[in-house]
């Protein structure tokens, strides 16, 4: 069974310290040949610039391919565009397309005036730029938003529709889920690549948090298993054997990519890709 394709997540550094940690884990997971690696933007745009300027290091610098998150959020559909056309013109022909969260206590998102009232917007105006592979967000359990689960499929295939070329799962912690969403997708006459998304718990109480809020459900398991492993002080050994038992499985489903959320914590993920027999290929070369 041939190791699966994978790409990594990071997000754009926000202090000096911050800069070395996202280089060390780019160091870390890049010999590990990924197909792209994405670069996200904050709750309501907060990190625009911070992104754009981590995605142009990294294209620069690294040969690596790199993914901008682009949303809808605070910001009009010119000045949207006008962010796209400079990745374009850097070089970066990889965008994930985003509606965004919106700001922190505003309530819910509102579109800018003058803005893309929503993902569909953004995707179909980059696909008629045609300077960019497009990839968006799925929902293998209910978006907090949607009034049902076939309200994801439906918006998803909209989204395919608009012009987008892949989609990458929110992260989910049972083989099955993906597999129910994949079968769902399918029978709606989506067929396009469906990438999911692996979360390696770096820290359980803090991923627990961030999946409450996603709508991701919690086996009441995990719970168990890591309050036995805090105990015993064996948290990273259990996080490695549940990512790499999650990700053997999807690939024995016929799943032939993955990626992974690193939260630019990186010794998990690349734990996990050796565990599943994805072997340095690649030096970084070095950053000037």
């Amino acid at each position: 069974m041939p190791a699966p394709n994978v790409s990594f997540e990071f997000f754009p550094p926000k202090s000096l310290e911050a800069s070395f940690r996202l280089w060390e884990t780019v160091h870390t997971l890049a010999p590990l040949d990924p197909r792209f690696v994405s670069v996200t933007y904050g709750a309501g745009g907060t990190t625009r610039e911070l992104t754009r300027d981590a995605v142009r290091t990294l294209h620069k610098s690294t040969g690596l391919n790199v993914a901008a998150h682009l949303t809808c959020v605070d910001a009009s559909r010119a000045e949207t565009l006008e962010i796209a056309k400079g990745f374009a013109e850097a070089g970066v022909r990889e965008i994930v397309a985003l509606r965004g969260d919106p700001p922190k206590g505003s309530g819910g998102f509102t579109p800018h005036p003058e803005g893309f009232t929503n993902s569909c917007e953004l995707i179909s105006a980059l696909a008629e730029a045609g300077d960019f592979t497009i990839r968006v967000g799925a929902y293998p359990e209910k978006h907090p938003e949607a009034a049902d689960s076939q309200a994801d499929i439906d918006w998803l295939k909209r989204k395919f529709d608009a012009g987008a070329d892949e989609a990458i799962t929110q992260f989910f912690f049972e083989a099955e889920t993906f597999f129910r969403f994949r079968d769902a997708c399918e029978k709606a006459g989506i067929d396009k690549p469906i990438i999911p998304g692996i979360i390696p718990i770096e820290n359980w109480t803090g991923v627990r948090k961030f999946a409450e809020a996603c709508g991701t459900t919690i086996p009441a398991w995990l719970d168990k298993v890591f309050d036995k492993a805090s105990r015993d002080g064996r948290e990273d050994l259990l996080a490695t054997a549940l990512a790499t038992e999650l990700c053997d499985q999807l690939v024995r489903g016929s799943v032939e990519d993955l990626h992974f959320y690193t939260l630019n914590r990186p010794e998990l993920t690349r734990d996990v890709c050796h565990a599943l027999g994805i072997t340095p290929q690649v030096e970084l070369r070095d950053v000037a």
